[in-house]
């Protein structure tokens, strides 16, 4: 069923010559990358780089089609072109806008924040520009993750189908004859692009150049570039056997290196907006090239019927993922405690809704006469010539639909009311942690000199740290401690959430802490706050609520902080996710490695304790940051004392 690919559809419709079969391995690569980086990011960081893959091969295809049809005809069917990307695009979306909406309605209220404006956008293509202003960060796995997120693409990528064969035919007619001077102004362009993704990166603003069209042009022009100099049909298919095994051996070289970058480009850091993902977008183009030619390898290597299989519904699976997998972790609470089967379980999903997909709806609609629509619902609708299957169908669908209107409808801007409380709560301790931090450098020198008083079984406390100490459970001896004990804490969103509880206890604490941050950048981090002499005697680490940690990333970490201070980590509490449990065994056994690391076990008073949380189950309530706040308390000031 190769023709109803969707760039095989497209040759087929414009008389164009040659399809390319080996595009489909290329695309199942970038297909991987974004769905295991979505199972599992902790293992494939740089899976979001399956999307610029995406865009190249769009660019250079699609391209390459309108050139052949421009030197056969003169002219391009704008018309034509914009129905069939309708015809193609509009289907699978509209499917899962309205199926998701109506699962959120009845069984994810919680989720329907913002749905209207989330259809509308999506309906008509621009929806990557209300992430910029509206949407959660691509990166950020907790506080109510959209099952829309990934659809940025899509809108993206409509705009490319709309705008591109405009500026195309421009080119064309200005530059009949100079079709390299064409390849060298779009790579010209796309260098801009690249450019201004660096200007406009800023580790709070991620968005702005992460959805932006502008900032994610690059590998489509790259592509399209590549079409005017490498056209599919002037490539020859006999070409000298050292010229063969040469850039054979580039394919490899560069699809080593494209695969390499999944594993070590995590998105939360600056690089790839810095040059990461543009040199990729070059490395994915030039196996475009590679591919594209009928004399090398690759195209045969990369056409089996896997590959086919999963080619042709690759936009399908796409589209299913992100919904199934954020509806199965709310659902599946604990993930943690089953991660093969758990991991396994979504992706059968995924590829049965896409094979259903991909024949019920994608390939009917596809060859579907809209002419005859009035015809073809008289005929749905006939219930005189007696019951058939077909209207079950047809009631089925009708329910959907009415639930997800009603959902739609009904359904406040903002309902999701337990992550709204976590995210105005992150708000307010990270201004009140910011205040806090100020004047917590100053309190650790004297504390210091004071630490040795605390020591005296008769300690004096204040009217407010007694009241402290009764909100944390802990004893006047501890309250004591705590005034005088520096600290500097280190961690991601979690920390964030509780450390405002923190230094409540420990007045000369001072917190680093950032929504969706990896391990990775804790060393970098740590050697900046030394250097600073923001590193007390004593480290708090809460890591591992985003991805695993490994024995190197400890390590790096110990490096910095050094054998003389006392690192305290605590475990982590994230039932929903697969790494869990590698993340904890991984800490408990660095204990044996370094005498100075101590693990403060946050998991185990958390597992049955589902109130201490919201509903994420990651990040404590404030009945939870208490528990959380006192439970860390006990252990520092017991192993400092």
């Amino acid at each position: 069923m190769k023709e109803f690919d969707e760039v095989s559809l497209e040759y087929k419709n414009t008389g164009a010559r040659r399809y390319i079969t080996g595009f489909d391995g290329l695309r199942v690569l970038a297909l991987l990358g974004v769905i295991f980086y979505h199972l599992m990011p902790y293992k494939v960081p740089g899976g979001y780089l399956g999307v610029p893959i995406f865009f190249a091969v769009s660019g250079y295809l699609i391209t390459d089609i309108f050139i052949q049809e421009w030197d056969r005809t003169g002219k391009i069917k704008l018309g034509a072109f914009y129905l069939r990307r309708l015809r193609r695009l509009y289907p699978t979306l509209v499917v899962v806008l309205v199926a998701s909406t109506a699962y959120m309605t009845i069984f994810a209220h919680n989720l329907l924040s913002h749905i209207r404006s989330i259809i509308l956008t999506n309906l008509t293509f621009v929806y990557n520009w209300w992430l910029v202003g509206h949407g959660q960060s691509y990166f950020d796995r907790y506080n109510g993750e959209s099952p829309f997120t990934h659809l940025w693409y899509l809108s993206v990528l409509g705009q490319y189908y709309f705008i591109w064969p405009l500026l195309l035919i421009v080119l064309l007619k200005i530059y009949t004859h100079r079709r390299v001077q064409v390849a060298g102004i779009l790579f010209s362009l796309s260098v801009i692009s690249a450019m201004i993704m660096a200007i406009l990166y800023h580790p709070d603003t991620v968005n702005r150049v992460y959805y932006g069209t502008d900032t994610r042009v690059a590998p489509f022009l790259i592509g399209a570039a590549l079409a005017f100099i490498w056209p599919s049909t002037r490539l020859k298919k006999n070409l000298d056997l050292h010229k063969n095994a040469v850039a054979n051996i580039i394919g490899l070289i560069i699809m080593a290196l494209m695969i390499t970058s999944f594993f070590t480009m995590p998105g939360t850091s600056a690089w790839p907006y810095y040059g990461g993902i543009f040199i990729f977008s070059v490395l994915s183009v030039l196996m475009i090239a590679i591919i594209a030619h009928p004399a090398f390898i690759w195209n045969r290597a990369l056409t089996n019927p896997v590959f086919k299989w999963l080619g042709s519904r690759s936009y399908g699976i796409y589209m299913y993922q992100l919904p199934v997998m954020v509806f199965y972790e709310q659902k599946v609470t604990n993930i943690a405690a089953h991660p093969v089967l758990n991991t396994i379980a979504p992706l059968v999903i995924i590829l049965v809704l896409s094979e259903l997909s991909y024949r019920f709806v994608e390939i009917p609609l596809a060859q579907f006469d809209y002419r005859h629509l009035g015809r073809f619902l008289k005929e749905m609708f006939d219930i005189e010539s007696g019951f058939k299957w077909r209207h079950v169908g047809v009631a089925a669908v009708l329910f959907v639909t009415f639930v997800a209107i009603f959902g739609a409808v009904t359904a406040p801007e903002k309902v999701s009311q337990k992550t709204d409380d976590l995210q105005a709560k992150l708000a307010k301790n990270s201004k009140a942690t910011d205040r806090k931090n100020a004047v917590a450098l100053k309190k650790q020198k004297e504390a210091q000199k004071d630490h040795a008083k605390s020591k005296d079984k008769h300690v004096k406390l204040t009217k407010k740290e007694k009241a402290i100490a009764q909100k944390y459970h802990l004893t006047d001896q501890e309250m004591g401690a705590a005034k005088s004990i520096p600290l500097t804490g280190v961690g991601d969103s979690v920390l964030e959430d509780t450390g405002a509880d923190l230094q409540e206890i420990f007045p000369t604490a001072f917190m680093s802490a950032k929504v969706g941050r990896q391990v990775d950048e804790a060393p970098e981090l740590l050697t900046s706050m030394k250097k600073q002499g923001q590193l007390s005697d004593n480290v708090l680490i809460n890591l591992g609520a985003n991805g695993p940690v490994n024995a190197k990333q400890i390590d790096a970490i110990e490096k910095v902080v050094g054998k003389h201070r006392k690192l305290f980590w605590v475990n982590v509490h994230v039932p929903t996710q697969t790494w869990e449990g590698s993340v904890n065994q991984t800490l408990n056994k660095a204990t044996k490695k370094y005498d100075n690391l101590q693990i403060i076990d946050w998991n185990g008073p958390a597992k049955n304790q589902p109130g201490w949380f919201y509903g994420d189950h990651v990040h404590p309530n404030p009945e939870g940051s208490k528990e959380y706040a006192s439970l860390v308390a006990k252990a520092i000031i017991k192993a400092v004392q």
